[in-house]
């Protein structure tokens, strides 16, 4: 390649380009930078300049500055995130210990989790606090709505299509124990898995009579024969079918609001939705626990949705709120929930205190 031929060129000191430049003919640009030619003598504090003698070998390199401050459980942006040590085996233990004085309500609690917006942490708030109370020493059942079958995933169940679950207690009319399989998180957890076979359940359902109390029945079913204190029903983000028949089937529900502005609209239109179902198909249902997630302390928006929300729902509302995580963003991609995952995190120790407090309310409000 023929080098380019030699111009002088001066530089307008406000422009910063070349008044007269010679343009280069094979490529109609001309052979300067861009910059002024004082720019580098006034901004090179963070440039390591190299020398001529390695100009053409290495390139500049620049010193990334630190950027804010980031709350404590999130991530640098730049580079890859600090590895933690894992915590002693007995500060471990005496965690799980100190969660195995729940107290049992006197008859099951089976909650509904439903939001109709999506991505507001249904599936992570249903499968964590059924960790937590089953860690409580508490007996849990989890059935899962969702033909994602994100819930079976995050504890620790294999579920290639084809596997036994929901699909077959709604649609084949099976036994909700004949499908029931043990979840390796903790102990007298149990899980009911769903597929992607669990989709077609949505078109499937309409023509069946009394399609919206087929799981009502498996599960009134499953409760005489078998003990379990928690029911969580993990819904998809819809009020088709599938939610409707987890609504006639519970008692109460459990409301996960993201802390931000759409969460509370899909609220609203959640709220008509449980009042037709009150007034037709569940005379039961209420709306017991509503729970903060993905707050961001660092935004005055997430307060004031806070604000908000415990303004319309001052009872329901727990104190306890959970924040953005990226512990609880990885631990489904182990099989795991955060409280086996990383149970020294704040997502972990938040949705163990968010346990306690549903725990502490089911036995005060029958007693």
């Amino acid at each position: 390649m023929l080098a380019p031929p030699v111009a002088e060129n001066r530089v307008t000191p406000t422009l910063g380009w070349p008044r007269n430049a010679e343009v280069d003919p094979r490529i109609g640009w001309p052979t300067v930078p861009r910059e002024t030619l004082d720019w580098p003598k006034a901004s090179s504090a963070g440039v390591v300049p190299a020398s001529p003698s390695d100009t053409a070998a290495t390139a500049p390199t620049i010193e990334i500055p630190p950027g804010p401050r980031r709350a404590r459980f999130d991530e640098d942006e730049f580079g890859s995130p600090p590895v933690e040590e894992d915590p002693p085996a007995d500060l471990l233990t005496a965690e799980r210990v100190t969660t195995a004085s729940l107290l049992a309500p006197p008859l099951p609690r089976i909650f509904v989790v439903a939001n109709q917006k999506g991505g507001v942490g249904k599936t992570t708030t249903s499968v964590n606090l059924a960790a937590a109370l089953a860690l409580g020493g508490l007996s849990v059942l989890l059935v899962d709505l969702d033909p994602q079958g994100n819930a079976t995933t995050a504890l620790g169940v294999d579920h290639p299509p084809g596997t036994p679950g929901t699909y077959e207690v709604l649609m084949a009319g099976a036994a909700l124990s004949d499908h029931v399989v043990d979840s390796p998180e903790a102990p007298n957890l149990k899980v009911l898995p769903a597929t992607i076979d669990l989709a077609g359940a949505e078109i499937e359902l309409v023509s069946i009579v009394a399609r919206e109390n087929r799981l009502k029945r498996a599960l009134r079913a499953y409760l005489q024969d078998h003990h379990a204190d928690y029911v969580f029903l993990d819904c998809p983000p819809s009020l088709g079918l599938l939610t409707l028949n987890a609504l006639v089937a519970a008692n109460e529900i459990l409301v996960p609001i993201q802390c931000e502005y759409y969460a509370l609209e899909g609220v609203t239109q959640l709220m008509r939705t449980i009042d037709l179902v009150k007034g037709e198909l569940n005379d039961e249902l209420q709306l017991s626990i509503v729970l903060l997630t993905m707050f961001d302390a660092r935004t005055k928006l997430a307060a004031q949705v806070a604000d908000e929300v415990r303004r319309h729902f001052p009872a329901a509302t727990l104190p306890t709120v959970i924040p953005r995580s990226v512990r609880i963003s990885e631990a489904p991609s182990y099989g795991q929930t955060v409280l086996t995952y990383q149970p020294s995190s704040a997502g972990a120790i938040s949705y163990l205190e968010a346990a306690q407090e549903i725990a502490r309310r089911g036995v005060e409000e029958i007693a």
